[in-house]
């Protein structure tokens, strides 16, 4: 380890090992891997490389203690998620140092994140008591109908880097509250937080009497080549994963072998409407929300910002305006609101895109380079006169990148919307209720924000249509996704 951002206190105590079976151990053949600091380029960390092996003895305790946990009480279940849920909070400030050390993100976006996933685990625990059945005299008559839910049993949770802390409790808090045993295979460009909060979900099963190795941990550098085996072996009964539309299908692929349960989050390309009657400055301010957080690395990030010809350029002028107050640096420094992107493949990524776009006529209203020294930045930029066709539009772009498009009337705007095989999340400011009615109606997204940049919500199902994914996270129908339902006729 170099130099960290991290406290010492905080660095001493971080897990870098597996945890398989209740205990920190290192990969069984040794390797490890680097995490870096990308806003310093800097190695935080050497991480344990998990291999395929450790994988599966990872299953093979989720399979152990997999009737031990669904047999713990419903209260048993919702004591635990309390337990992890009142940590979180008392160690929020050590969470979001570890977010922000390896994720990038300035500390107050870390804050945020922890608070909001936090919110999973409390809304899980309360949830995990109120698992509904159903008794019920046959229609028919002469005999009784009964349906109850029961853990579909061991899952795997393959989570993404952008959101460390948020989408490991989205997906453990459900699992654990319907009495799965998991398996988490965290993103190998920010696996520390995930270390760091399974050792405190470890420490709140041992506290009740429950074995540690319900939650098994196995970081990586070779994704493939740990969860293939896993998805092969027919004690698994579950996978969730949230990343990319195309490893999406690929593991969806690989699990409908075994049949399994999945849920899939994945890729966006977000519609940012703006109507002719829509109050800028709110429409700008929730632009900002929807588009900035996390530079703009987040698969709910407004892609493309559709905007009716008779405001465009007002808007684009304001938009331009809240862009250039950013402040672009390392996440821990005071008074910056914009952090790095992952690493030096992103920031290419990024402005290959830009680029792509001011070859076909885009024009930079400001930003559309990265700035020299050290970490992967990219300046917060905002394009206009986007061609339709622009790869900027047509494709999800993770950076700080707005372009603007133009449309006329109403159908224009709502096909143009709709224009692409992703449908996760679309935004729109109108102060017409009528329009807003039409538009829940025929905007082809999994979540819509009407006047507001920001839709997610723990109590809430979020989840995409289209390319965009299966099943639902959070509120009562992400803990279905961990459920079978089972009918008894009596």
């Amino acid at each position: 380890m170099s130099s960290s951002p991290l406290s010492p206190a905080v660095a001493a105590h971080l897990p870098t090992t597996l945890l398989v079976d209740g205990r920190w151990q290192p990969s069984s053949t040794g390797a490890t891997f680097e995490v870096s600091d990308p806003s310093t380029e800097e190695t935080l960390f050497d991480v344990a490389d998990g291999s395929p092996e450790d994988g599966v003895r990872a299953l093979d305790a989720a399979h152990t203690h997999a009737e031990v946990w669904r047999r713990a009480s419903p209260r048993t279940r919702s004591d635990v998620l309390r337990d992890v849920f009142d940590a979180l909070t008392h160690r929020a400030e050590d969470v979001a140092a570890i977010i922000t050390a390896e994720c990038g993100k300035p500390l107050a976006e870390s804050r945020a994140e922890v608070t909001y996933g936090a919110e999973f685990v409390r809304w899980y625990a309360e949830q995990a008591v109120r698992v509904p059945g159903l008794v019920r005299t046959s229609p028919a008559g002469g005999g009784t109908q009964m349906v109850h839910r029961r853990p579909v049993g061991p899952a795997l949770l393959i989570t993404p880097w952008n959101f460390p802390l948020a989408m490991l409790t989205r997906k453990i808090a459900p699992a654990l509250a319907a009495g799965c045993t998991v398996v988490v295979k965290p993103a190998r460009l920010t696996p520390l937080t995930t270390l760091f909060v399974a050792e405190i979900v470890r420490e709140a099963l041992v506290a009740h009497g429950l074995p540690g190795g319900i939650l098994n941990v196995v970081p990586t550098s070779s994704s493939r080549e740990v969860t293939g085996p896993l998805l092969a072996d027919p004690r698994l009964r579950k996978l969730s994963f949230t990343g990319s539309t195309p490893v999406g299908r690929s593991l969806l692929e690989s699990a409908a072998g075994g049949v399994l349960k999945t849920s899939m989050e994945l890729g966006g390309n977000a519609p940012f409407l703006v109507f002719g009657d829509a109050d800028l400055d709110a429409a700008v301010e929730g632009a900002m929300v929807a588009k900035m957080r996390n530079s703009g690395q987040t698969c709910v990030a407004a892609n493309r910002f559709l905007v009716h010809e008779s405001v465009a350029e007002d808007f684009t002028d304001r938009l331009t305006a809240a862009f250039d107050a950013l402040v672009v640096g390392p996440g821990t420094q005071d008074g910056v609101t914009v952090g790095p992107l992952i690493e030096a493949a992103a920031v290419e990524s990024v402005d290959a895109v830009v680029q792509s776009a001011v070859d076909a006529g885009a024009r930079v209203r400001t930003g559309g380079s990265a700035p020299s020294g050290r970490g992967h930045f990219y300046l917060p930029t905002v394009l206009d006169r986007v061609p339709r066709d622009s790869t900027v539009v047509t494709d999800e772009t993770f950076g700080p990148v707005a372009p603007v498009v133009t449309f006329g009337s109403d159908d224009d705007g709502i096909e143009l919307a709709n224009s692409t095989e992703y449908g996760l999340v679309a935004y729109a400011y109108t102060r017409d209720l009528a329009r807003a009615l039409r538009l829940s109606d025929s905007l082809e997204a999994g979540m819509i924000g009407i006047n507001r940049g920001l839709v997610s919500d723990a109590s809430a199902p979020f989840g995409g249509l289209k390319q965009s994914g299966l099943g639902r996270e959070g509120g009562e129908a992400g803990l279905d996704e961990y459920l079978e339902t089972v009918y008894v006729a009596m």
